[in-house]
């Protein structure tokens, strides 16, 4: 199963308009709260430009990019961790992505009603970080009462989870989020098992007005917000979802065109995309060959038959070696038989763990 990233945010912020420009899949953006109600998923291409530069080298057939899912969440407001605005179908819909694209309005428009009444970005994630506690805190009080009986009785393991869970209710009451605080290496699986939504990777996207993509720092409300994530250890992409949504139906001629007339050197969705799959720890190898180069998505740490079963399970069954090259050495010597010749091609086996920006080869027998 892929992995997938939410956008969730007020209402009237931003999210379905970023969403239409991710996906160009024409999400319905009224000018009132809960125009989403159903979430919806759109697969985008990462943008890579060692994907083009390889294609130039090899001259393949055809080139896929890997994709990558995003999910649009209806708008939260107060009171959703306990079913305010169809809170509990939104939180649950969290409860299934792997990372959240935190949406924050940073721009001024009296035609577009914000549902407090002024754009305040901080009040706003707090409101929605608090909903995403709450929702953590009713889950961690029923799970108590369970494991208290089981630990009562002595059993190791309950009484481990019992203590978990003990210090997450605490930091949850303290107006922490679960991933703000630290466990043991033993203590790990305890809390992945939990599924908590304060546990989940998060990274701010501030919507900016479109006479700021230039220069993103004029904008007054961007500085509060990265303050508040650097204090989180979280990222923050700066965007301008409406000018996003434009730039997405132009092709790649008229697209370039407009950035330029911009003054921005790369569209804000490009910048999303590529810092969210980073944030989910996932980087690229390719394949390369007459027919076809190719980028696939693996998962940071993975091994070389694990990566090959991502093409193909036999692939991973019948392993027997990665022949492999890096990007960067292909680059540097200008073909594949060059970079050879230069002992920069190696024959990698089970134990090798894949690098972002391997071209790998895989030889397997079934």
């Amino acid at each position: 199963m892929p992995l997938t990233a939410g956008i969730v945010g007020l209402p009237n912020v931003g999210k379905s308009t970023l969403f239409n420009a991710i996906t160009k899949a024409g999400v319905e953006a009224a000018n009132y709260p809960f125009a989403t109600i159903d979430p919806n998923v759109g697969v985008v291409e990462v943008p890579d430009k060692r994907l083009d530069d390889i294609t130039k080298i090899v001259n393949p057939k055809k080139t896929v990019a890997t994709t990558f899912e995003f999910t649009d969440i209806a708008g939260i407001v107060k009171g959703a961790s306990k079913g305010e605005g169809l809170g509990n179908k939104f939180l649950s819909n969290i409860r299934q992505v792997d990372a959240i694209c935190h949406v924050v309005r940073c721009f001024e428009d009296g035609n577009i009603t914000h549902v407090s009444g002024k754009v305040d970005p901080i009040s706003d994630i707090e409101t929605i970080n608090l909903e995403l506690i709450l929702a953590d805190l009713e889950s961690i009080d029923k799970r108590i009462g369970r494991v208290e009986k089981q630990a009562k009785t002595k059993d190791a393991e309950a009484m481990a989870e019992l203590e978990v869970l003990t210090k997450l209710k605490a930091g949850l009451e303290a107006n922490q989020m679960a991933n703000a605080l630290e466990f043991t290496k033993e203590q790990e699986p305890i809390v992945r098992n939990l599924f908590l939504l304060t546990r989940k990777k998060m990274l701010y996207v501030a919507n900016i007005g479109e006479e700021e993509v230039a220069d993103p720092s004029a904008n007054p409300f961007l500085a509060q917000v990265q303050e508040l994530a650097a204090s989180q250890g979280a990222e923050v992409v700066p965007v301008c979802a409406s000018l996003e949504e434009e730039i997405a139906v132009l092709d790649d001629q008229e697209k370039a065109a407009f950035l330029e007339d911009f003054g921005m050197p790369e569209s804000g969705l490009d910048r999303l995309i590529q810092a969210t799959y980073h944030l989910l720890g996932l980087g690229t190898y390719f394949t390369a060959g007459e027919q076809e180069v190719r980028a696939w998505t693996f998962k940071q740490g993975m091994k070389a038959p694990q990566a090959a079963g991502i093409i193909h399970t036999d692939f991973e069954r019948g392993f027997i070696r990665a022949e492999t090259l890096h990007y960067d050495d292909l680059m540097a010597y200008g073909s594949v038989q060059a970079a050879k010749e230069a002992g920069h091609y190696r024959s990698e086996g089970k134990e090798y763990v894949v690098k972002d920006g391997d071209i790998m080869l895989f030889r397997f027998n079934v």
